[in-house]
């Protein structure tokens, strides 16, 4: 294995995802390595650093929500006690798991346990509360980033994303650098099993830095390197009759410009290829870029010039 095998395959090694074969040989070539060495602990860093980040309590107002929108339980048990003191109004309905909780946070007392076993119990009580509120307050927050989610960010435009930032924090963003696109083009030759068109839009406001590979929804995905004045625009390209999910993203019809974490993605289909773009320039920059690429194709460049 040589560093153009073992470099699209470095992250999904830190995170543990490959194969026992893939990973062996994979580690090999990085024990023989320097350049794949280093970029490989970097990995390791990151997501070391990644999963020490701390996590916070839920408030108390983010309990109290969840516990008001869980289905009502039976209250019928709870009527006697309350007609017995003498209550004038009525008992609220709350949850069995609200009842449940509730109970945890009763007087010791009310508990009917005295000695060591009282704050034993008070004591698991609480961590049990603490636990399950955490859990229930993580799980409000994730439904609720995903209803507040755009459609259209999938999975896979999340793994651009993630590509496009680990890409510009190893430093290894760029496989080969562009002298024009003749230089470019001829290097993903043997590397994958596609041809993707090349073109350097520096006249219209985008030179073509260079290309790269990476490894992106299990596949060897072409990437090439453009600028948009101080910003980096990566733009993916592969087959439309292999992009699976990916193409089922990218419908056909115009182009869809979104953001996501400060980022702004577009795709978009042409020359029978799935192009995704990535920058954390504004989204008009993409919108530039297409169009601009879209007219030299059919201008017939990749045709006339040559390959």
């Amino acid at each position: 294995m040589d560093c153009n095998e073992a470099r699209p395959l470095l992250d999904a090694n830190a995170d543990h995802e490959l194969p026992a074969p893939d990973a062996q040989r994979v580690q090999q070539h990085i024990d023989s390595c320097d350049a794949c060495r280093h970029e490989s602990e970097n990995l390791h860093a990151l997501s070391a650093s990644l999963r020490a980040q701390p996590y916070h309590r839920a408030p108390d107002a983010l309990r109290a929500r969840i516990l008001a929108a869980l289905p009502e339980g039976d209250t019928a048990a709870h009527e006697p006690i309350e007609a017995a003191r003498g209550a004038t109004q009525p008992r609220p309905k709350r949850s069995r798991l609200g009842d449940w909780l509730n109970s945890w946070r009763r007087p010791q007392g009310a508990m009917g346990l005295s000695g060591g076993g009282v704050g034993t119990a008070a004591t698991i009580g609480q961590g049990w509360l603490v636990a399950l509120v955490v859990a229930l307050g993580a799980a409000a927050v994730g439904v609720t980033m995903s209803l507040h989610r755009p459609a259209q960010v999938g999975p896979f435009a999340d793994e651009l994303v993630e590509s496009h930032v680990r890409a510009q924090m190893s430093g290894h963003d760029i496989d080969v650098i562009s002298t024009d696109r003749h230089t470019v083009k001829p290097w993903f030759n043997g590397r994958i099993d596609y041809s993707p068109p090349v073109e350097d839009l520096a006249a219209n406001g985008f030179p073509l830095e260079g290309g790269r590979l990476d490894y992106i929804a299990h596949q060897r995905v072409a990437v090439l390197v453009y600028r948009y004045q101080k910003h980096v625009i990566d733009v993916y390209v592969f087959p439309e009759a292999r992009s699976g999910n990916a193409g089922r993203e990218a419908v056909a019809g115009p182009s869809v410009a979104q953001t996501r974490e400060g980022y702004s993605l577009a795709h978009w289909s042409a020359q029978g290829m799935t192009w995704w773009a990535v920058t954390d320039a504004a989204p008009d920059a993409l919108s530039g870029l297409e169009k601009s690429l879209k007219d030299r194709l059919a201008g017939g460049s990749e045709q006339t010039e040559g390959g």
